[in-house]
């Protein structure tokens, strides 16, 4: 018993501190500078207006701050926020028991809302619209329909698959905004703001090194700098020195360019077993023990952007990139 108690005051405590590394304002928030730009616009000119800023839909990746974005907006239009995810809804009385709640203005984020069940999905168009859903009741000769007036709202959405939207659905949301992988210097400023927060020091070359193996991602910077961090603390070190974040990155099977073991994995069985391809994902991940989902949203991403593998209407092709870093890299 008192080891599940230890184990959840851990969690939690490692999710206090995830919470403490997000910025709360819009000035706080690095990198991304267009968004930034474009949501300062959008909130000032919605609360001049005294309404609810438009519907806003986030996309990309995961890991590059979409929930942190959500909240900010909800603290810059001074508003609560709720948050739920595509997956929790499965019902229509689920998503009204949501809606009904919400105080004029509010937020209500949804994360994987590409999850969102279709007939879940079909109430929430009148709520975006027209502020009100119909609820259909009963069975029988007792059924009957409820209309539910809501207060002005803003509904904020979170996808790593924007193309999986429907189009009603997409259509609804008036500010559309993709999230792009991070720049090597707004990753180091992301990095050196984490370091100030846990109170470690940190030279400019292992802030160089953590950010170069980052993938573009706040998320996993923040999460490989926990872990450098470690390493460093072991050794009782005064500062985190170049040679133990190579050393900690190392065994942590990060290598130079970002890619972990799963990446490994996928341009070599393009490469070595597939001929560099074109071969289909569903054959790949069948090939790696993988889900297809997990390549199509984790991996693949980062592997196009770097110029490692690329999409054709045939399947996955490894570039020539590919096939001179990985002949370089089978002894790494």
């Amino acid at each position: 018993m008192d080891e599940r108690i230890l184990d959840e005051h851990e969690h939690g405590d490692e999710a206090s501190l995830e919470l403490s590394l997000r910025p709360v304002k819009l000035s706080q928030y690095i990198g991304q500078h267009a968004i930034k730009e474009n949501l300062n616009v959008f909130i000032k000119a919605a609360k001049m207006r005294e309404e609810a800023l438009d519907h806003v839909i986030l996309h990309g990746p995961p890991g590059l701050g979409k929930t942190t974005l959500a909240n900010i907006i909800a603290a810059e239009m001074d508003v609560n926020i709720k948050t739920t995810s595509g997956p929790a809804i499965e019902r229509a009385g689920d998503l009204a028991a949501i809606l009904s709640s919400l105080e004029p203005g509010d937020v209500l984020f949804i994360d994987e809302i590409h999850r969102i069940p279709r007939v879940v999905e079909e109430v929430l168009y009148s709520a975006m619209e027209d502020f009100f859903i119909d609820i259909v009741i009963g069975s029988g000769d007792e059924v009957r329909s409820i209309r539910i007036d809501l207060p002005p709202f803003t509904l904020v959405g979170a996808t790593t698959r924007f193309g999986s939207l429907s189009a009603p659905l997409r259509d609804r949301f008036g500010v559309q905004l993709r999230l792009e992988y991070y720049d090597l210097e707004s990753l180091k400023h992301i990095i050196e703001r984490t370091a100030d927060i846990f109170e470690v020091t940190l030279p400019l070359d292992s802030m160089n090194e953590l950010a170069r193996r980052s993938r573009g991602t706040p998320r996993i910077a923040n999460r490989l700098l926990r872990r450098v961090r470690d390493f460093s603390m072991v050794k009782e070190e005064d500062e985190i020195t170049l040679e133990t974040t190579n050393h900690a990155l190392k065994v942590l099977e990060v290598d130079p360019e970002g890619l972990e073991p799963v990446d490994h994995k996928i341009m070599r069985t393009i490469i070595e077993t597939y001929g560099g391809g074109p071969v289909g994902l569903e054959t790949v991940a069948v090939s790696i023990g993988e889900e297809v989902v997990t390549l199509n949203d984790v991996y693949e991403p980062y592997l196009i952007q770097r110029g490692f593998l690329e999409r054709t209407p045939r399947g996955r092709k490894a570039t020539a990139k590919s096939f001179e870093y990985f002949k370089d890299s089978k002894t790494n």
